[in-house]
């Protein structure tokens, strides 16, 4: 109970801190939001059928380029999925956002990985919900 009191007073205290928080947290998830939509809608419709490309794309470039291009893509991709894991618990689309993650990264078996996330129902039906409002062709993807 003392513990209740003490927060309270806390908000209280602080309600001027706590309510720029709040509208700066509203405004990250409404950027976000935003990002996911135009990740969706640029994704080729054929992704998940097509084998990596990434080899071909380096071809001629310095090396260090290579793998520090390689290093800030892998960061990236593990940030957006603890930002997809908090926001299982937090509002947003969790579950999307780990997916778009799970894309930055590179590991043997990552294909498999994604293809079987995308397949889930609703992961499915959101992505190409977002698609078709945009008027994009939905997702392919690969038979069993």
């Amino acid at each position: 109970m003392e513990n209740i009191i003490v927060l309270g007073e806390l908000i209280t205290k602080h309600s001027a801190l706590i309510t720029q928080l709040a509208l700066i947290s509203v405004l990250i998830s409404f950027l976000y939001a935003i990002g996911v939509v135009i990740a969706v809608v640029r994704m080729r419709p054929d992704h998940f059928v097509q084998k990596a490309t990434s080899v071909k794309n380096w071809q001629g470039q310095h090396p260090l380029l290579h793998a520090l291009f390689k290093v800030l893509k892998n960061f990236a991709g593990l940030s957006i999925i603890v930002l997809g894991l908090a926001m299982l618990l937090l509002p947003g689309q969790g579950f999307l956002t780990m997916l778009i993650g799970l894309t930055l990264l590179d590991f043997p078996g990552k294909q498999r990985l994604e293809i079987w996330f995308v397949r889930r129902s609703s992961i499915l039906n959101a992505i190409n919900r977002i698609r078709k409002k945009a008027r994009r062709a939905p997702l392919i993807l690969p038979n069993s």
